[in-house]
């Protein structure tokens, strides 16, 4: 079977960089032909989950149905020091570099086991965790920060949905759709069911990543939009997944996304990612114009190489 999307990934360079749509498409196709580890959620009573940006996100989707404490790299030694009945540290990185290390060792430190769960068979974090509390993910080539292939597959490890499935449903069902002329808006609220909220911080983490504060967005659940999100009004696109907005916003300035029935959490984030991309497209190339700067200067603050490209 030929996988063209990730062919494209395998050859992009920084001149060709490609939009988010197209890595959402490669990651479903990996996990088409790569298999996922299985994550054993009954390690731990109460383990302490800890991840950084959209780490953080999909540590609190995989555990949301658990008794476990979240945290980030800045508050997890006062949840570990403050919180006894804590028995385990999960630990999500993608690269297990940055302050993965700094956690899993400080941890260790306080008699807490660790595991980690990453896309890097070599991560920096691995010397302070035992070898059969890693579990390692496959990714693909990607632009720095875009990170879906990472922690989609984590998701779909937890959610055991089709990848096949996903992708055939953007093929054939988002693909299809009528899309406005995005490049009129400069401002999106994006309205999910109820049972998604995890996904709230993953979608705006990647709004941040493209666009900066040149597009401003919201993400709220359905059920949320009834407290005091749109009192003043604003020319936003209003887009909704999953169940028909009829509302919230001018009708004219309405998009409705259909998900898969029984779609679970994967799902969600493939299309809602899919969709961003296709927002991406319609405007100025922001994040590539600026990641090899940016890269440049993340690596001087954590004091090691950090590429614009992941391999």
């Amino acid at each position: 079977m030929e996988y063209q999307n990730i062919q494209k990934l395998k050859m992009f360079t920084l001149d060709t960089i490609p939009d988010l749509d197209v890595v959402v498409l490669g990651a479903l196709e990996l996990f088409e032909k790569e298999p996922l580890p299985k994550l054993n959620m009954n390690l731990y009573k109460r383990p302490l989950v800890v991840g950084s940006g959209n780490a953080e996100a999909t540590g609190r989707i995989i555990f949301d149905d658990t008794d476990a404490v979240f945290a980030s790299e800045s508050n997890f030694e006062s949840k570990l020091k403050h919180i006894p009945d804590i028995d385990g540290v999960v630990l999500i990185s993608a690269s297990g570099g940055k302050h993965a290390p700094i956690i899993a060792k400080r941890a260790n430190e306080l008699g807490k086991r660790v595991t980690l769960v990453t896309n890097n068979s070599d991560a920096p974090a691995k010397e302070f965790v035992k070898n059969e509390s890693v579990f390692v993910f496959p990714k693909n080539r990607e632009p720095y920060t875009y990170n879906t292939s990472t922690y989609m597959g984590m998701i779909l490890g937890k959610t055991q949905e089709d990848p096949k499935s996903i992708q055939q449903f953007i093929q054939e069902r988002i693909g299809a759709l009528s899309f406005p002329d995005f490049s009129r808006y400069n401002k999106y609220f994006l309205i999910v069911p109820t049972r998604f909220f995890g996904i709230i911080r993953m979608l705006e983490v990647k709004f941040i990543e493209l666009f900066g504060r040149e597009i401003a967005r919201d993400v709220e659940t359905s059920e949320y939009m009834k407290h005091a999100v749109t009192v003043v009004p604003s020319n936003e696109l209003f887009v909704s997944f999953g169940e028909e907005n009829i509302m919230w916003g001018d009708p004219g300035r309405r998009l409705h996304i259909p998900l898969p029935e029984n779609a679970d959490y994967g799902a969600m984030m493939a299309i809602g990612y899919y969709v961003i991309g296709q927002i991406q497209k319609k405007h100025p190339p922001y994040f590539k114009k600026n990641i090899v700067a940016y890269t440049e200067e993340a690596s001087r603050i954590f004091g090691g190489a950090i590429h614009p490209i992941v391999e």
